[in-house]
């Protein structure tokens, strides 16, 4: 397991932000954060879910795991990574 600190999140967060696109924010983050996990999916895949942020039109799930499957987590020491998604 992995925490996802503070410092990080304001971090793709401002990454997130700037990029053009989804997919250019999963690259930047992997490109300065390389031990993050990190992906984008379609926003009707997280339907139903609540966001850990919402940064502008995009919204940054933290994702647990417990090796096998994957779940949206509210708490950052029990995320192994995050999913974004365009609104």
């Amino acid at each position: 397991m992995m925490a996802i600190t503070a410092e990080q999140l304001t971090h793709v967060a401002r990454l997130t932000l700037s990029a053009g696109s989804v997919r250019e924010a999963v690259s930047a983050v992997r490109d300065t954060l390389p031990g993050l996990r990190v992906s984008a999916i379609d926003a009707f895949d997280m339907r139903g879910e609540e966001p850990a942020l919402r940064i502008g039109e995009r919204n940054l799930y933290l994702m647990e795991s417990d090796g096998h499957c994957w779940s949206v987590t509210r708490d950052p020491a029990q995320a192994a990574g995050i999913v974004l998604t365009q609104n």
